[in-house]
Formats: structure tokens, C-alpha cells, sequence
């Protein structure tokens, strides 16, 4: 992407108490990509709603993905926007944390 940076999004559901959750992602996307976001909003929301943007691409949404993204899989659809030719290192070849 050029010019400014992508701004990713997270809407949680207060009434969920998904903020934990939504602040965790948003954790895991700044450790990643810090140098590649200009900006990770948390939106409160309610209705059971979690959905992740980058700009106006969804991402990742909760009842139509079937539940919640793993740090794994939300950093490959992320990449796959803001820098498709990036190697995300052990992300990308591993299928937990016991290898790597």
C-alpha cells in the first residue's frame, strides 16, 4: 500500500465483555506489524458483534468465520492486505508454538 498507513479496526461486543479479547488481537497486530499500521481502533459495540477491518476490507467477522481468528490465521489475512510478499517467519510454517 502506499501513502499513509492502514488503519485496522476491531469492533467487540461490550456486552460480551470481549474487550479483553479485542485488546489481545490489537496486541498481536502492534507486535507484528508495528511499522506497517498507522493505527489499531478498538470500537465498542454490542449485539455480539467482533469484526476486524483493515480500512474497508473485513477481515475477520465472528458469526460469519465461525467464532474468533487465532493470532495465526489473523496476521496471514492482515498480511495478505497491508504486505502480501511478507514472511511472517514461524507464523507462516508452523501449526502451533512447539516448533520454531
Amino acid at each position: 500500500m502506499t501513502g499513509e498507513k492502514p488503519r485496522v479496526s476491531i469492533l467487540y461486543c461490550t456486552q460480551c465483555n470481549w474487550l479483553l479479547r479485542a485488546g489481545w488481537m490489537a496486541q498481536e497486530l502492534l507486535s507484528t506489524f508495528s511499522d506497517s499500521l498507522g493505527e489499531v481502533a478498538l470500537i465498542p459495540g454490542t449485539g455480539g458483534n467482533f469484526e476486524i477491518r483493515v480500512g474497508a476490507a473485513l477481515v475477520w467477522e465472528r458469526k460469519r468465520d465461525g467464532g474468533f481468528p487465532g493470532p495465526k490465521e489473523l496476521k496471514q489475512r492482515v498480511r495478505d492486505i497491508i504486505e502480501p510478499g511478507r514472511d511472517l517467519g514461524h507464523t507462516d510454517r508452523t501449526a502451533d508454538n512447539t516448533t520454531g
